[in-house]
C-alpha cells in the first residue's frame, strides 16, 4: 500500500512550530505578529 505524501508526528509539529516555541525568540514573535496582522484564524499550531 502506498504511503501518504505528508507524514510527521503531532509532537514534532508542536515542538517545531507551536505557539510557545514561537514566543521564545524575537523572530518567532515577529511571525506571530505578522500572522495576526494578516488576520489568520490560526496564529500557530
Amino acid at each position: 500500500m502506498t504511503k501518504r505524501t505528508l507524514g510527521g508526528t503531532s509532537r514534532k509539529r508542536k515542538r517545531v512550530s507551536g505557539f510557545r516555541v514561537r514566543m521564545r525568540t524575537h523572530t518567532g514573535r515577529r511571525v506571530i505578529r505578522a500572522r495576526r496582522k494578516k488576520g489568520r484564524s490560526q496564529v500557530a499550531v
